[in-house]
């Protein structure tokens, strides 16, 4: 794995390997320099305990993580109670219960950073040099390629088709890298599941995917910030577009291969870099925590723990005073998720039902497998600019279009199944009614 070559951290000097000599020895040193005001007595009262920057976060707070990770299924699916949770967790989902237990997460293997934004940074600052490339979904939400401007790093894309249910371009995927002979792409990010198409990574996509990155060698990136909010299985609804038997997706099972839908995180066969955080675990994008959870081969994963603790040293580590919230936060998981995924299936229920009742039948439900959004089709003699407008000015609400997200042609529209019901069921039927306004025109 080639890592950029602003991430070489220095070999220690005589002094440090000294000191690491003695604190091995059980030496306690003082430390002339020591600036730290916290060590000395003049820290706020009100802040509580000292502060000892560790890069990668309070080493608590990523051992209480890591403890989290461990008991939560990898699976779509499986039951894992929390540490001192109800035991409910999981029962909203679809997919199988598994009775192999998740896998130990290592604290060294976890970074505790503000945001999954963060966490995007980093990596591209880890594994590219100005000029060199990561591949990212399309569709998919923009905010990586900006943040992969501001790193001077290329965003790639690779389709997603849509044929009945979304499928990854994988062939596509294997020209990209097949065709970059100077090595210019160093990660592929995937989201698990994506934001807009809702969309998980099939069990196929996936064993593709982590073959081209084992064979080029490609870091992963995989945000699953979204994992844990699996709809039912919808394809034989009416009002839908679901997919006939021909090109059905992969079923919830594939032989030999337990559930389909399936965490990066932990993956050991290739470099792999699983981001999550509060922000949609627990429906609370101000808890402003996130993590990156590193595997792969030892190797690689020895060497990117080395130069990620040299990047997030520069950044400081994450504040304690949030961090010492971190079990009380993670205490509300269950309830939270709970809570979100009936909203979420209350309200797809909800557009199910006002998407057959609709008699004109001009607006359709792209096949969605989990998260927050779906997608809207609806006729593409209406200009998705036009609609939008429509909706500011008719009806008081406004819209992100298809184009927003690189959808490769006209007639699309986001909607959240986040708002309360009421609300919810006003923006549809205002999208219904603007349509129907912009056929009769």
């Amino acid at each position: 794995m080639r890592f950029s070559t602003r991430t070489v951290p220095d070999e220690p000097n005589a002094i440090a390997v000294a000191e690491g000599i003695a604190l091995r020895a059980g030496a306690s040193l003082r430390k002339l320099n020591d600036s730290n005001p916290t060590h000395h007595g003049l820290g706020p009262k009100m802040l509580g305990h000292g502060y000892d920057a560790d890069p990668r976060g309070p080493r608590d707070a990523r051992e209480t993580l890591a403890s989290f990770l461990s008991t939560r299924g990898r699976h779509v699916g499986e039951n894992r109670a929390l540490p001192g949770a109800p035991s409910h967790r999981g029962t909203a989902v679809s997919g199988e219960l598994m009775e192999s237990s998740a896998p130990e997460v290592s604290p060294e293997r976890i970074y505790v950073l503000s945001s999954t934004s963060q966490a995007y940074s980093w990596l591209m600052k880890l594994l590219c040099d100005a000029g060199d490339a990561v591949l990212v979904p399309k569709p998919g939400y923009p905010l990586i390629e900006s943040i992969a401007r501001l790193e001077c790093v290329d965003a790639l894309s690779y389709p997603l088709h849509y044929d009945g249910s979304w499928t990854i371009d994988t062939a596509a995927i294997r020209e990209a890298l097949r065709r970059d002979t100077q090595g210019h792409i160093r990660a592929l990010v995937l989201i698990n599941p994506n934001n807009p198409t809702a969309s998980y990574v099939g069990a196929h996509e996936r064993d593709t995917i982590l073959s081209l990155c084992k064979e080029y060698d490609v870091a992963l990136i995989a945000d699953e910030v979204f994992f844990d909010y699996a709809f039912d299985d919808d394809s034989d609804r009416p009002g839908h577009e679901g997919e006939g038997s021909a090109t059905r997706r992969e079923s919830s099972t594939v032989a030999g291969e337990g559930p389909q839908h399936r965490r990066f995180a932990g993956e050991s066969s290739v470099l792999t870099f699983a981001l999550d955080g509060f922000s949609k675990l627990l429906a609370a994008p101000h808890a402003k925590v996130g993590w990156i959870q590193v595997s792969g081969p030892e190797d690689e994963v020895r060497q990117a723990l080395r130069r990620l603790d040299a990047i997030a040293d520069d950044y400081l580590p994450m504040s304690s005073i949030i961090a010492d919230a971190i079990p009380a936060l993670i205490a509300l998981a269950d309830t939270q998720l709970a809570h979100v995924r009936s909203r979420v299936s209350t309200n797809l229920a909800v557009l199910r039902r006002l998407l057959d009742q609709d008699e004109n039948g001009l607006v359709s439900l792209l096949r969605a497998e989990g998260g927050w959004n779906v997608l809207l089709r609806f006729p593409a003699v209406i200009d998705e600019n036009d609609l939008v407008l429509g909706l500011i000015h008719d009806h008081g609400v406004s819209a992100q279009p298809g184009y927003f997200f690189d959808m490769e042609s006209n007639g699309y529209l986001a909607l959240s199944l986040l708002p309360e019901g009421e609300e919810f069921e006003r923006n549809v039927r205002d999208v219904l009614a603007e349509v129907q306004t912009l056929i009769d025109r």
